[in-house]
């Protein structure tokens, strides 16, 4: 669209192209990931993550290979009341491109809270039909939307208009508020509404609303969604998919898979910015550069790199907050994960914090170990 930055240019060489084996329609330039005027040059992103994903981890995942990210939910109420929610959204000058993603309900307000992002630098307007949690529902915001397509409608509208051509508009949503087959024809009517909006492109997570994160995510929805939508000729939509990435294999296996232009890395990046440069170089062919574990002394650089981060935006409790939380997931790649993790768990000041560093990353040298997903994650996901 015309207007909206234009950052993260770059371009996916032949090899990556066949490695990907993505459907393309005839004039569709695979060279780069387009969202309106938006290039960026590797076809996955750090999610928002609610109580995580921060400006110090996304930050950090840039600096690890992440080409864009999104914010958490941002709740349009809060915005517009101004004062500490509407400074909290103000961004680093390093943090783009980036996209805002509001939730709202009331098409006036999440019109206002969408101006009030493009105010403030935002690259990409995102609209949340996605969020499970129960305390939503209550307010009909994110994905129980999905149930009420008319007023999911109605707010991408105000949204779409609200923006314009400054920037260009997507949204996130999953495949259906349950799945019934009067769900899923709820969904696709959002969808195709989105489309006829001139919204520049879609991410579909595999779980319903109902699911929240239990069970596995069908990746099968998604590589029909593809066939039904995407990728269109001019390349003007582009859909993305989520759910169940947790290692960059996983990023690169959803793109061979289902054929979408775009991954969305949510849990499998806490902790695990090294995700990204993983993913990148299983894209130029380079499965042991991806398969090799962050060694010990590369660990403790991103965590302090994270704390450098999080003390540059965050007051020192909130900091700690932070960093304990980041640390308890990074100790996955330690070789001595379990007492890493319980030593993060038991930090309260940011002395704590390097007292961990300290005790247990001092020899740099020592390889990492590759990481998986906590049991609870995995038995999550077996439901």
């Amino acid at each position: 669209m015309p207007g909206a930055t234009s950052r993260g240019s770059g371009s996916i060489g032949p090899a990556e192209r066949d490695l990907l084996g993505l459907r393309r329609g005839p004039a569709y330039n695979p060279a780069v990931v387009r969202l309106g005027s938006l290039a960026l040059d590797a076809p996955f992103f750090q999610a928002g993550l609610a109580g995580y994903s921060d400006a110090p981890m996304r930050l950090l995942a840039r600096r690890h290979g992440a080409p864009y990210a999104v914010t958490e939910a941002l709740l349009d109420q809060t915005l517009i009341r101004g004062g500490r929610g509407l400074a909290a959204a103000e961004l680093d000058a390093d943090d783009h491109p980036i996209a805002g993603q509001l939730m709202g309900s009331h098409p006036a307000e999440i019109a206002a809270g969408a101006r009030l992002l493009v105010s403030l630098g935002y690259d990409v307007i995102d609209v949340n039909l996605a969020c499970p949690v129960r305390k939503i529902r209550k307010l009909a915001r994110g994905g129980h939307l999905l149930a009420e397509p008319d007023e999911a409608l109605a707010v991408l509208a105000a949204v779409r208009e609200a923006v314009g051509d400054a920037r260009p508009c997507t949204l996130k949503l999953r495949r259906g508020s349950d799945a019934s087959a009067r769900a899923e024809g709820d969904f696709r009517r959002v969808l195709e509404g989105a489309i006829a909006l001139g919204y520049a492109g879609a991410v579909v997570h595999g779980r319903t609303v109902e699911q929240k994160y239990a069970g596995r995510a069908r990746w099968d929805v998604l590589a029909q969604l593809v066939r039904d939508y995407a990728p269109r000729p001019d390349g003007a939509f582009v859909l993305g998919g989520s759910g169940d990435v947790w290692t960059a294999a996983d990023a690169v296996r959803m793109l061979r898979e289902t054929g979408v232009g775009l991954v969305s890395i949510a849990r499998g990046a806490i902790g695990n910015p090294w995700i990204f440069a993983q993913a990148r170089a299983l894209l130029v062919g380079d499965a042991a550069a991806a398969a090799r574990p962050p060694r010990v002394g590369e660990q403790r650089a991103a965590l302090e790199e994270h704390a450098r981060l999080a003390l540059r935006h965050l007051d020192e409790p909130r900091a700690c907050m932070q960093l304990r939380k980041a640390g308890i997931k990074a100790a996955r790649h330690h070789p001595e994960a379990a007492a890493v993790a319980r030593d993060f768990i038991g930090m309260r000041l940011l002395a704590d914090f390097h007292a961990v560093l300290a005790r247990h990353y001092a020899d740099g040298g020592r390889p990492g170990v590759a990481a998986l997903p906590d049991e609870a994650e995995v038995l999550a996901c077996e439901v």
